[in-house]
């Protein structure tokens, strides 16, 4: 009886352990960690839709299977814009043979001068499959009110040397196309890999 006993319970625990490990193993795959900030969920920024360098439409569902990264700015940038771009290459760098599922997304605040020629070149500089987007002024505000990105010219010395003041992170699509991550700037190529990587392991 004792030992028809100690069975029965030595097995119930057996069962509770295991039962334990697969609720965990679920909680481990059904949601990643970010180092930067998640907005998982968020209303904003659920698409866009405008054409690219070569004239062709584009929209979160051309990248499917990768993480996307969406950053505004324009070609004559001095500082936040080149260095953004710049960590991202070095992100895709970083993350190897799984670079290649790291789509950049160049969204221009500056149609006037950012011509498809100077945005071909421009993404050229930094990597060849980052994308540039440029729509027209109209198309350009309404995208930038949608992903809540502030953008306003100021006059230069000539009417075209003017700069622009404007946001300056970046947005972190999964592979489903959903927005998951905001890219403070200045967080390093180092925190935008680290999150790159948690979407790319990240068990829907």
């Amino acid at each position: 009886m004792e030992k028809r006993l100690f069975l029965k319970g030595a097995l119930a625990s057996a069962l509770g352990i295991g039962m334990a490990g697969v609720l965990a193993g679920c909680s481990r795959e059904t949601k990643a960690s970010f180092q930067g900030v998640d907005v998982t969920g968020a209303e904003y920024a659920r698409d866009f839709s405008l054409p690219d360098a070569q004239g062709r439409q584009r929209t979160l569902k051309d990248f499917a299977g990768k993480v996307v990264v969406v950053f505004f700015g324009y070609t004559q940038c001095p500082d936040v814009c080149p260095t953004s771009l710049q960590e991202l290459a070095e992100a895709k760098r970083q993350l190897g043979a799984e670079g290649d599922r790291l789509q950049g997304v160049f969204v221009t605040l500056d149609p006037e001068r950012d011509q498809p020629e100077v945005l071909k070149a421009y993404m050229e500089s930094f990597d060849p499959s980052f994308v540039a987007l440029r729509g027209t002024p109209e198309q350009t505000a309404a995208m930038a009110k949608d992903f809540k990105i502030f953008y306003k010219k100021v006059e230069g010395r000539t009417p075209q040397s003017y700069t622009l003041d404007h946001s300056a992170g970046s947005y972190v699509y999964d592979t489903q196309g959903r927005l998951r991550v905001y890219q403070r700037y200045g967080s390093g190529p180092q925190v935008l890999t680290a999150d790159v990587k948690a979407l790319l392991t990240e068990k829907a």
